[in-house]
């Protein structure tokens, strides 16, 4: 298969200021902090990895320039950090109008043998971590009365079943009930919330806590015959973001062949 051809910004998102969680690397987040500088948007990146998210921020300043990015470290299990972190895109840019809620947790244990630790972690980040970002965005943007996009990463697997996925499988369902109820609600001050859904977008963190063969099968599933690159969702996610998807809410995208 012909490797894709990386596709230049287009500026679609000029003057927009956005924050982007678990934004810090070479998976989805990082991506989508690097497309977005692409299409002329200002950013806020956070992340927990605190060491990895200042290399990362350095790296995209040095590019793009330092008054487009600034970045602190969250924990979106804690409702104080997610606060600071969207009240710095106001303060460094004048204004939040795009919110990606990235931040997730994954884990492979068959249900029977799952600690209630295992199964509260990965909800806590993934699914009540969408939640408290989500919220907290809704409230400022509903303040401002300039309306908003708001992004959220779902997964393949809030539709299918994947054994050893329970936990994160309920998360990320929960990710798409969220993104449907709360679309209609912030519609009405106009919000947008939609979510894209990927399969497999690899990454070197990736690797490390997935089999050889687990990865082999995955990606004989997908239509093309490999993994998405990180920045093919991020394409999604700025389509999203952007004036093109206007009159799209509450939808889950999905960014791959294997969503049943």
């Amino acid at each position: 298969m012909t490797p894709p051809r990386y596709v230049p910004g287009h500026q679609l998102l000029a003057g927009r200021s956005a924050v982007i969680t678990a934004a810090a690397g070479a998976g989805i987040g990082g991506a989508t902090a690097r497309r977005f500088l692409e299409e002329g948007a200002r950013i806020v990146v956070g992340d927990s990895h605190a060491r990895r998210l200042t290399e990362s921020a350095a790296e995209l300043a040095g590019e793009f320039g330092a008054d487009r990015v600034a970045a602190l470290p969250c924990d979106v299990t804690d409702e104080d950090q997610v606060g600071a972190l969207l009240a710095l895109a106001e303060e460094r840019h004048g204004r939040l109008d795009i919110v990606v809620n990235n931040a997730g947790l994954g884990g492979t244990a068959d249900l029977a043998d799952m600690t209630d630790a295992q199964w509260s972690t990965v909800l806590d980040v993934t699914l009540n971590g969408t939640f408290r970002c989500t919220r907290a965005a809704l409230r400022r943007m509903r303040s401002a009365g300039r309306g908003g996009v708001i992004v959220n990463n779902a997964s393949v697997v809030g539709w299918r079943a994947q054994r050893g996925q329970a936990h994160y499988a309920a998360a990320k369902a929960g990710v798409m009930a969220l993104t449907r109820c709360a679309a209609l609600e912030a519609a009405g001050y106009g919000v947008r919330i939609n979510a894209v859904a990927p399969s497999l977008a690899m990454h070197p963190h990736l690797v490390k806590v997935t089999t050889p063969e687990l990865l082999a099968e995955l990606t004989e599933r997908e239509a093309f015959g490999r993994y998405a690159e990180p920045w093919e969702v991020a394409n999604v996610i700025v389509f999203l973001a952007g004036d093109y998807a206007s009159y799209m809410t509450g939808e889950t995208v999905s960014v791959s062949s294997q969503h049943a």
